[in-house]
């Protein structure tokens, strides 16, 4: 696989997250009740500006470590043929 097809896959696999992290914070903010609490803090707040920034930090970490491969960028490929 040569690096700009990685390229390619690894930009699909950073919006695919990018939209999930949208996703799960508009349904957190928006569909959680407003009078659900938890100690005191709406739950809604609590799940979408506290939980879910933390989750997919870890996420995009697992990302990287999992998903994303090293290339070395000192290395010339020959010209691309069209």
């Amino acid at each position: 696989m040569n690096r700009f097809t990685l390229a390619r896959r690894e930009a699909v696999l950073c919006l695919a997250l990018a939209l999930l992290y949208f996703i799960a914070w508009y349904a957190s903010a928006y569909f959680i009740p407003p009078e659900a609490e938890w100690e005191g803090i709406p739950l809604w707040f609590l799940q979408s500006c506290m939980v879910m920034p933390l989750l997919f930090i870890v996420l995009c970490a697992a990302m990287l470590r999992f998903l994303f491969v090293p290339v070395p960028l000192d290395e010339r490929e020959p010209p691309h043929e069209s």
